[in-house]
């Protein structure tokens, strides 16, 4: 029998060494640690995937809490009959003692087993549906407030009038122009249109 441990944050920045720290308290060897950092929504992972392979018949993974494992009720369900019945492979969540196929094989154990598996598992997607509308609600405030996202705006420089002038007679090329000020095309063509349309405004009014 061979030990393992499966360690997932849901982003490169959070934190995952209280995992790390349970799984060294367990003597498991780093070369058996799997880690990935990528979201809970599904199993396509890489180093999950890696993980699959190496177990076999016999073996004992661990994980920290069920949430780790996954945040899909359906996909927990499938990853956990795979690896428990179909791969016969043990698995201990370290923060419910409940979930360690190594104990209580009987029926009865299974079935309260089965049943804290889908509790949590509804938990653990009920909570990260609730992240997700918290992010969407803090988002939806925060540009309420003028808040901007995505790249910063590229302004136009201040003789971009001069620079279109010697464009349009052929003295500049746009690629020159997209390399000095670092301007996309599409951010100058926009700013082209915004500069036209100023002036064709401005000839209207000196018309009136």
């Amino acid at each position: 029998m061979k030990t393992y441990g499966y360690i997932r944050v849901s982003a490169a920045d959070q934190n995952e060494d209280r995992q790390i720290m349970a799984m060294e308290e367990l003597n498991i060897p780093s070369a058996h640690l799997f880690i990935d950092k990528q979201s809970g929504k599904d199993f396509d992972r890489p180093n999950y995937k890696k993980l699959m392979k190496r177990l076999n018949a016999g073996d004992l993974l661990y994980i920290l809490s069920i949430d780790r494992l996954g945040r899909n009720y359906e996909e927990i369900q499938n990853q956990w009959r795979i690896i428990t019945k179909e791969m016969n492979v043990d698995v201990c969540v370290l923060d419910m003692p409940l979930l360690d196929t190594r104990l209580h094989k009987d029926l009865m154990g299974t079935f309260i087993a089965d049943l804290v598996l889908q509790i949590l598992s509804f938990v653990a997607q009920n909570e990260r549906e609730n992240i997700k509308k918290r992010q969407a609600q803090g988002i939806a405030a925060a540009k309420a407030k003028g808040v901007q996202f995505g790249r910063p705006v590229k302004e136009a420089p201040e003789d971009f009038n001069e620079i279109i002038r010697r464009w349009e007679r052929g003295q500049l090329r746009l690629s020159d122009i997209l390399a000095e000020q670092e301007m996309s095309k599409t951010t100058f063509y926009r700013r082209l249109r915004e500069f036209r349309l100023l002036s064709d405004k401005r000839k209207a009014s000196f018309k009136r």
